[in-house]
């Protein structure tokens, strides 16, 4: 799959955003109901994997792709991309009750600037090393701004500073997640590294689902078919930002990913019942991340492109 122009990838990871903004309802409803938090987790990658096992049979490029990356020799690390998302479902189920939606989320987006910034700079994702300039510091800055003003007005729980620097930690591993998971793209499909995501991420959210005793509760499973999915638009999420990461690196792309996620949250205030309603803090807030999104790309270096990197043969010529 050939990168999209940043503008139209960058849109794409908008809807993502959205999509990632209904994803945590519906878990965090399904997770409700059935009687543990992490269940919505659960069910959510399980789905994920339901449908990564009917596109290796229906999609000739998930097998392409992972014959591929047998053979393109990336380091073991690579392919952990899957734990950092992982990480941040599992702590944003044990944490967001504490610290509660605002204080999470802010502490959740300063982590992924940071580490946007961190992996951009370093070229750890497909689209190469990008400087840490004026422009990409002063879109980090307004994109944890943004996000400060969209929550205000919501309860703030117990500041306990252990616990909010585990959301940045989780801001953190999702910026991970997002550039080698592109780097995996690179090198073998995108289909393939949605394939490598979820068989990662999968059994680490088993294990702490088992670990809490989440399955020895008797789970009472609701039949609205809705509340199941998660899974798909958790594909969908992390097939918007491969194309983002590979189009404009890892900082816009979560900074889009927020602006979807606002937005998706606006809407959803108002279509649910009982939703808050339009909360023009939210609105300004997703305004100001799309703002930030701009910012972040002005007078960007051109990259050095993982993919393009070039090594000399014996004889003097260079090779790809």
């Amino acid at each position: 799959m050939r990168p999209l122009s940043a503008p139209a990838a960058l849109s794409l990871v908008v809807l993502g955003g959205v999509a990632s903004a209904a994803q945590g309802a519906v878990n965090a409803e399904l997770g409700q109901r059935a009687g543990a938090p992490v269940l919505g987790a659960v069910v959510n990658n399980l789905g994920g994997c339901l449908l990564v096992l009917v596109g290796l049979v229906a999609l000739p490029s998930m097998r392409a792709g992972l014959v591929a990356l047998r053979r393109a020799g990336l380091p073991w690390w690579s392919y952990l991309g899957g734990l950092g998302g992982a990480a941040i479902v599992v702590i944003a189920t044990y944490v967001v009750p504490v610290l509660g939606v605002a204080v999470f989320t802010i502490a959740q987006v300063t982590g992924g600037s940071l580490g946007g910034l961190a992996v951009d700079r370093v070229g750890l994702s497909p689209v190469g090393r990008l400087s840490l300039t004026a422009p990409r510091v002063a879109g980090g800055l307004l994109g944890i701004a943004a996000v400060a003003l969209a929550q205000l007005g919501r309860p703030v729980g117990d500041l306990a500073v252990g616990l909010v620097l585990l959301a940045v930690a989780g801001g953190l591993a999702v910026a991970l997640q997002s550039a080698l998971n592109g780097r995996v793209s690179a090198a073998g499909t995108t289909a393939a590294s949605i394939a490598v995501n979820f068989a990662v991420s999968t059994p680490p959210i088993f294990a702490v689902a088992a670990l809490v005793g989440a399955f020895t509760a008797g789970p009472h499973w609701p039949g609205q078919w809705w509340l199941y999915v998660g899974g798909l638009l958790g594909v969908a999420i992390v097939l918007a930002l491969l194309v983002g990461v590979r189009a404009a690196g890892v900082l816009r792309t979560g900074l889009a990913l927020v602006a979807g996620q606002l937005g998706g949250a606006l809407v959803l205030d108002l279509a649910l019942p009982g939703g808050a309603g339009a909360r023009w803090p939210v609105l300004a807030g997703a305004g100001l991340t799309a703002v930030a999104v701009l910012v972040a790309g002005l007078s960007r270096r051109a990259p050095v492109s993982v993919a393009a990197e070039r090594a000399p043969e014996p004889g003097g010529r260079l090779v790809a």
